[in-house]
């Protein structure tokens, strides 16, 4: 196998590198502290064509693959996990389950504005009562002659104030029946749609999240993101491939801990020498080095399957399980290894630990990924 990265690798990595540095570090801690999700930023990563990199080029996106995705998105996590959990999200979920199982009218009408950053996008499975267990949700959808009618919420949406177009899966069958749920596409300001923000996280602050509230909110049928019924089966493929997005900004994430910590351990000393020298830390580095290499192998052994269309559930589900969890690893590591500067938001390792939590819980907990693990190896 060939490991170096490709032509179009290096030119993303590079782009990402140079605006990430221009445009997202100067502002982080800014946009954290206050909970900003900066719109605008966002738009001009459209304009880079990062809000499409897999949309085909006919639909106005980049036309690349999950190589270059999973790419930028490790370069925006070394910088800021909360701006690369947008773009993920935006890629992976409204934009994906739109490109994957929209109708070609959809993919007309959607995929250009979304591909250029002209429309932020949101995606909703999650209810207030209903994380994993997404089968027992109760956001309804009734059919009443060309519309439906929604009512309900959904929690922990990304981009749910700001998106400007919506994919929401909704029940429109029988409690726990696979088949009683479906994927509808809603515009911001369709009357009885609103949305409110959710404050106080601990991590990816400039990441939007919101609570989306339905109240008798009409939708036409030519909404219906391929047919009525096969929401869930949609969502599932789409988080699939979102797992890759997850796992990339892990890797990202976890990279960014690793080389602040090389960084630090060069330049502070402590009885005379730089702590580096000393085995406690150089071995806390080695291991941080090795798991993010294999978070990374992990994550591009997933990409490849899904550029060539092969199943990927269980290898997905492995990068996005043990690249969030090494994440999470380095995080707390590189806090210790800076010691009580590390506890400061003067130095970036306390970012670093906060955003990285979110990767085991969002697009299924690491204790769901090592259910659909354990379902894969068991066949």
């Amino acid at each position: 196998m060939n490991f170096d990265l490709n032509e179009n690798q290096e030119m993303i990595a590079q782009m990402v590198r140079d605006f990430a540095e221009k445009e997202i570090r100067p502002n982080m801690n800014k946009w954290d502290d206050e909970e900003f999700f900066p719109v605008d930023t966002m738009k001009k990563m459209g304009e880079l064509g990062l809000l499409g990199i897999y949309i085909p080029e006919q639909y106005g996106g980049s036309g690349f693959g999950y190589f270059e995705y999973a790419t930028a998105l490790m370069e925006l996590g070394k910088v800021c996990g909360g701006v690369g959990l947008s773009v993920a999200a935006h890629n992976s979920l409204c934009t994906g389950h739109i490109y994957y199982h929209g109708t070609e009218a959809q993919k007309q009408k959607y995929l250009p504005k979304l591909a250029s950053g002209e429309f932020i996008g949101a995606w909703g499975l999650t209810e207030p009562n209903t994380g994993s267990d997404a089968m027992r949700m109760k956001t309804t959808a009734v059919k009443e002659g060309n519309e439906w009618v929604i009512n309900g919420a959904k929690n922990w949406i990304t981009h749910g104030l700001s998106g400007d177009v919506s994919v929401v899966l909704v029940r429109t069958g029988e409690l726990l029946d696979s088949k009683g749920i479906t994927a509808f596409i809603i515009e911001k300001g369709t009357p009885g749609f609103s949305a409110v923000k959710i404050k106080d996280k601990l991590g990816v602050r400039a990441s939007e999240t919101a609570e989306l509230i339905f109240d008798n909110v009409r939708v036409p049928e030519d909404n219906v993101i391929g047919e009525v019924g096969q929401g869930f089966i949609q969502a599932m493929q789409v988080l699939d491939g979102g797992r890759i997005s997850i796992a990339a900004l892990s890797c990202g994430v976890a990279r960014g801990a690793y080389e602040a910590s090389v960084k630090y351990a060069k330049e502070r000393e402590q009885f005379g020498k730089p702590i580096g020298s000393f085995q406690a830390i150089a071995f806390k580095l080695a291991d941080m080095a090795t798991e993010v290499e294999a978070a990374e192998l992990l994550t591009f052994q997933a990409a490849y399957m899904k550029n060539n269309k092969l199943p990927m559930t269980k290898e997905g589900a492995y990068a996005k399980y043990y690249a969030s969890e090494v994440a999470v690893k380095c995080g707390n590591e590189a806090v210790q290894i800076m010691g009580g500067y590390g506890y400061t938001k003067e130095y970036p390792a306390e970012k670093y630990l906060r955003d990285a939590k979110l990767m085991t819980i969002g697009e299924g907990t690491s204790e769901i990924q090592k259910v659909v693990i354990s379902r894969e190896i068991l066949k």
